[in-house]
């Protein structure tokens, strides 16, 4: 933080993370310091943050950063590092075709650095192979869109999710993936807003819904199918409406009818109550304000495109889209997915929500002036990485994404970087994927990034800097700028970001006759204007002025102006599981981290709700298999094996297990969730199916454990066969580890921990119990502590990382050996707010004082009273207090 006497540079920017695009205000101090508020200005947020929004100050550190070009591991410059990008690129298209190099970027990534990308590799290089990362989140939404509206356009805006008076959460915790949305509509269920969460998991934003629907995977469309049916059958749709405005709709009636509609019948096939199937059916039926709400948990799926389009059918046919508190609604995982798709970000995309017909082709060639503008789509992100590990593709370059942690079957990703003859990644830290690379480029981070972002509901933000560039990173957009001159392209000799910005604007304007997605109004913006530029959502008129409904008029990008009902068919998963691997693993995100945890794991706080890889699994499943709570489980699929704790719990359904996807080689190698998942796609988005991969999971077994503590970080991992996490603190980095060997094993651990560490050694050896405690203290400062054991307990770590942050007392000391702290045990118990660190004791001793709701514990804690994403754990906690009333709880 910042010295609160002196005065602050405000710098207004946008959240680094999810697509809700918060607003936020940083108050710069000396050197990197800085104090982060929410934006009370900005209209995504209006002052709110989430967690992670809340702890970016704690992010923008150097620790880990790339700071200087390198090539094959050694220090260049820009030039040299730049001349050979451009002679590879250049040397591999004139030996085996443009289509032989690839580009695969990020939502981390600005728009006008996405715009560049694009321009490079579709305009002038002259191949349709760039992908985004956002292929793994949004890709099916995009296809429903373009089916269902002619163009990739989401209908609505933030405003509706307050108007409605019925939000279906379609594969969406809110709760946990866009907290700050969740809140708004949290505030709108205050005055009789009804939430159906329709999710296999008892997420959080389930935990609190007026109807919660389990379906077994992969029954969505059966699911939405059986609603349209449903509203057919009670004469509930807006015939005039489908008149006027849409086509299709007797095409899908006609194919409903080829399967039994009934309740039973769908109730059963989607495996959950007739009664609950009803409840569901009759809300839709009898709110006129409704907006459903998808997002990965639909999206991610091989049959990911039929989900959105099902849904958007039942809002086509009861007219309700393009009116205030009504719409289907995409809701996007990254802070500038909605960029890249705009931009031509994905393979099967041009700039400017073009696409590939001759028409649009030759006008972007025309505007480029680049008439070798690629005529068809590229490789999608598993074809692409597909074609590096089968020799198609010779040269890639990866852009602010970690694609070895990312992609589905991730240990095939990794083969296929390593055996790439040319890899370029541009990034602003060190990751698992830049350890394939041949060229490292340093790229700038999130508090030193300027130019503008695309949010969920169309509204451009800017994105501006707290610090200027460190070391040698510099914009991705000026990095490909000047490879693309290098390569010998005109073109491409912007003198600023507000320069590019005005070219794409420019773009989404040219012989621009029916295209709704237009920047004209900002097509002129002077440098000033650019750097002032206020939030506003596309379209965006001559005037000036946005637009925060689409469809307002009945009119769509349509050639007929009309929307279009597909007809769309159940299927069941498709692979089914088996006596070898009988459940079903689903993979997602958690609270308070983000995606591979290069940034996130930057900040303590964000790392004690879930503070290590966990395989969450139904309480019947796993004492069949013999799991116990806490204890370490191995999760096995097709393609790989991966180590987690177990987490047995009843909001799991029976059959499934659920795993994050976050961890990566610096954290917890063992635990990376996606190197499990079959790499199968749908057949029309690419996107691949994260929900639902075939595995078994049984009980690890492990002969030993132990942790240790350091001040500082190890240098190099502790080994491929031994199973490790880490977990960042405060003042010390926590390392938790199992073996399945003997004392030879753990020898080899002790003496890796512990080979540069100095200072006086304490140490206690039970052979008995195989227990040993050594900590290492230099004057009062504790160094490190090393615990194993073989079959006793471990102690709680909560008092031995307190220790990191004071002088060690003599009482202290003694009990480092005595392996338990003076005074009785500190356990603040699993972390439940971590905006204010607090933990799962406090809010326990607080409920059973009397705190009866998540505002009374907030006003005895704290827990809940920023950002409030933990207000629906905090919620379930009261509730399972009052059903099972307990002793009174000392918080520690």
């Amino acid at each position: 933080m910042a010295d609160g006497s002196a005065a602050l540079r405000t710098v207004k920017t946008t959240c680094a993370y999810c697509g809700v695009g918060c607003g936020v205000a940083g108050a710069v101090g000396e050197g990197r310091s800085v104090l982060i508020t929410g934006d009370a200005a900005h209209p995504a947020n209006l002052g709110r943050l989430c967690s992670k929004g809340s702890a970016l100050g704690a992010t923008v550190g150097l620790e880990g950063r790339l700071l200087e070009p390198t090539i094959n591991g050694k220090s260049a410059n820009w030039h040299e590092a730049t001349a050979l990008v451009a002679r590879r690129f250049k040397e591999t298209i004139a030996r085996h075709g443009p289509d032989s190099v690839a580009f695969y970027v990020s939502g981390q990534l600005l728009t006008e650095d996405y715009y560049v990308a694009n321009k490079l590799m579709k305009g002038f290089i002259g191949s349709g192979n760039i992908d985004t990362n956002s292929r793994l989140c949004m890709a099916s939404a995009v296809a429903a869109h373009k089916q269902a509206f002619g163009a990739d356009l989401v209908p609505g805006c933030y405003e509706d999710l307050e108007l409605a008076d019925l939000v279906v959460f379609s594969g969406h915790n809110a709760a946990w993936t866009h907290p700050v949305l969740f809140r708004r509509m949290e505030q709108a269920r205050a005055r009789g807003q009804k939430h159906v969460v329709i999710d296999p998991r008892r997420t959080d934003t389930a935990e609190g819904a007026d109807l919660h629907l389990a379906i077994a995977p992969q029954s969505d469309v059966r699911l939405w199918n059986g609603l349209l049916a449903d509203l057919v059958r009670r004469g509930a749709i807006d015939r005039d409406y489908i008149a006027s405005h849409v086509n299709g709709f007797e095409q899908v009636t006609a194919a409903l009818v080829e399967s039994d509609q009934s309740l039973s019948a769908v109730a059963a096939d989607c495996g959950v109550a007739i009664e609950d199937l009803r409840t569901f059916y009759d809300l839709f039926a009898a709110n006129a304000r409704t907006v459903s709400l998808f997002s990965m948990g639909a999206n991610q799926s091989a049959q990911g495109v039929a989900k959105g389009l099902a849904i958007i059918n039942a809002h086509l046919a009861t007219g309700r889209i393009g009116k205030p508190g009504a719409c289907p609604f995409s809701i996007t995982g990254q802070p500038n997915a909605m960029g890249g798709r705009e931009t031509g970000g994905m393979a099967n995309t041009l700039a400017g929500h073009m696409d590939f017909s001759p028409e649009d082709r030759d006008r972007v060639a025309r505007f480029w002036g680049a008439p070798d503008t690629t005529r068809a789509p590229g490789l999608k992100a598993v074809e692409m990485f597909e074609a590096v590990r089968d020799g198609r593709i010779k040269a890639i370059w990866v852009m602010a994404t970690n694609p070895a942690v990312s992609l589905p079957a991730s240990g095939a990703v990794r083969d296929a970087l390593a055996a790439c003859p040319f890899v370029v990644v541009s990034d602003c830290v060190e990751t698992d994927t830049t350890a394939f690379a041949h060229v490292k480029l340093p790229a700038l981070a999130w508090g030193e990034k300027d130019g503008t972002v695309t949010n969920s509901e169309r509204r451009i933000s800017r994105q501006r800097a707290l610090f200027p560039p460190p070391g040698q990173a510099r914009a991705d957009w000026k990095i490909m700028a000047d490879v693309a001159t290098a390569m010998g392209f005109d073109g491409f000799g912007w003198a600023s970001n507000a320069a590019v910005f005005r070219e794409w604007a420019r773009l989404t304007a040219y012989e621009n006759r029916d295209r709704f997605l237009s920047l004209a109004g900002l097509s002129a913006l002077t440098p000033s204007a650019y750097g002032e530029l206020l939030p506003v959502q596309w379209p965006i008129g001559v005037d000036g002025e946005g637009t925060p409904r689409l469809f307002v008029d009945g009119r769509f990008q349509t050639p007929d102006r009309r929307a279009r009902m597909v007809p769309v068919l159940p299927k069941g998963p498709a692979e089914l599981t088996s006596a070898a691997f009988p459940m079903s693993l689903n993979t997602g995100r958690i609270r308070d981290q983000w995606h591979t945890m290069t940034r996130t794991g930057l900040a303590p706080d964000l790392c004690r709700h879930a503070p290590e890889p966990y395989v969450e699994i139904h309480p019947e499943d796993a004492e069949a298999l013999g799991l116990k709570d806490g204890a370490l489980a191995r999760v096995s699929t097709a393609r790989a094996e991966a180590v987690a704790v177990a987490k047995v719990s009843d909001r799991q359904r029976r059959g499934s297990l659920f795993m994050p996807m976050h961890w990566t080689d610096a954290f917890a190698p063992s635990g990376r969730a996606n190197a499990l998942v079959e790499p199968r796609v749908d057949p029309t988005s690419g996107q691949p199916e994260f929900k639902h991969t075939p595995a078994r999971v049984r009980p690890y077994r492990e002969t030993w454990k132990g942790f240790f503590l350091s001040r500082s970080a190890l240098m190099s991992p502790l080994g491929a066969d031994l199973v490790w996490r880490r977990i960042p603190q405060d003042a010390c980095q926590q390392y938790e580890f199992a073996g399945r060997g003997d004392v030879a094993e753990r020898d080899v651990l002790r003496k890796a921990l512990t080979k540069r560490l100095a200072g006086e050694l304490v140490t206690y050896e039970d052979a008995a119990t195989g227990a040993r405690r050594e900590a290492w203290v230099e004057g009062d400062q504790l160094v490190a502590v090393l615990y194993m054991t073989t079959t006793g307990r471990l102690p709680s770590r909560d008092w031995l990382v307190d220790l990191f942050q004071a002088d060690l007392t003599a009482e202290a000391r003694s009990a480092l050996l005595f392996g338990r702290p003076p005074g009785g045990p500190v356990d603040k118990g699993p972390m439940v707010c971590a905006c204010l660190k607090v933990g799962a004791k406090a809010v326990t001793a607080a409920i059973a004082a009397g705190a009866d709701t998540a505002d009374a514990v907030g006003a005895a804690t704290g827990a809940g009273s920023n950002c409030g994403s933990c207000r629906p754990e905090i919620a379930r906690m009261i509730n399972a207090f009052l059903v099972t009333p307990k002793e009174p709880v000392r918080a520690d």
